[in-house]
């Protein structure tokens, strides 16, 4: 899986993104080293990722007034790996200053031919605070649940965060990818790939393994998180649009595959779910 490239140095902010947000729902005084949000600029190169591979340009975002920018809220127990999985994205996980950078990270990037802006929130452990939590759970334009694949009790902890999702966020349609991380860790796996598609089934949500040691399917990730955000904000027709063009990429093996996979499917129950679970892995639709 190609990884992500970036070209700059860090410009670190003393608040989030969201700022105004906190300041309303926070008690007076409490806002000052909540949370220190990294953002970037091009400037001096750290190495070699995605964005000299995608054309991808970094913003410094000085505003949350932006329609087409994106909050991203990264859920999941200690030691999964989520920090890992956002300063991969920020670019910074190689850098001297990685452990001083702060915990959100925003920059632009640019998927099926378009420039998104996303901003990954690190903050779920922030200070363990249940009211930053609450928060999480209803600033999200999208969320991100990781596990460990060497862990069963993150596992079931990514179980129980999909469920205090569905119940913070009822009435609305949410992108949420379930994310096995450390999928390098062959010798030491306590959770199958089938547990994580079945998972993800029952909870009706996307599913990938990453590998944040190795940067596999990272950029995959977050790619597929902002594809996942587009199909339910924007029109049926960019939408549709934009499928056509990944179609027209796909090989005709590809296309008859994945015809036939759809008319067994209908005749058979087991098939059913078992294409439904490879869908998950498919992180361009819903």
């Amino acid at each position: 899986s190609m990884p992500f490239s970036v070209h700059q140095h860090l410009h670190r902010r003393s608040m989030p993104v969201d700022e105004r947000d906190l300041r309303a729902a926070l008690p007076q005084g409490e806002l000052s080293g909540l949370v220190r949000c990294t953002s970037y600029s091009p400037g001096e190169a750290h190495r070699e990722s995605w964005a000299s591979d995608s054309s991808d340009s970094v913003i410094s975002s000085g505003s949350d007034s932006d329609n087409n920018l994106y909050k991203v809220i990264l859920l999941g127990e200690h030691g999964v790996g989520k920090t890992s999985l956002a300063r991969i994205f920020g670019g910074v996980e190689d850098c001297a200053d990685a452990e001083e950078a702060g915990n959100t990270y925003d920059r632009s990037i640019i998927v099926d031919g378009e420039e998104a802006s996303l901003v990954v929130f690190d903050i779920w452990e922030q200070d363990d605070s249940q009211w930053l939590q609450n928060h999480c759970m209803k600033m999200g334009d999208a969320y991100i649940i990781v596990y460990s694949v060497t862990d069963k009790v993150s596992f079931e902890k990514a179980s129980e965060l999909r469920i205090q999702l569905r119940r913070a966020r009822q009435t609305e349609d949410i992108p949420i990818i379930l994310v096995g991380n450390k999928s390098d860790l062959v010798r030491s796996r306590e959770v199958s790939v089938d547990e994580g598609r079945a998972c993800a089934v029952v909870f009706d949500c996307k599913f990938i393994e990453t590998s944040a040691a190795l940067h596999h399917n990272v950029k995959d990730l977050f790619e597929g998180i902002v594809r996942q955000i587009r199909l339910r904000k924007d029109s049926k027709e960019d939408n549709a649009r934009r499928m056509a063009n990944t179609k027209r990429r796909e090989s005709i093996g590809k296309k008859a595959k994945r015809f036939l996979g759809r008319i067994v499917a209908k005749n058979n129950k087991k098939m059913a779910f078992k294409a439904k679970s490879k869908s998950c892995h498919d992180l361009s639709v819903l």
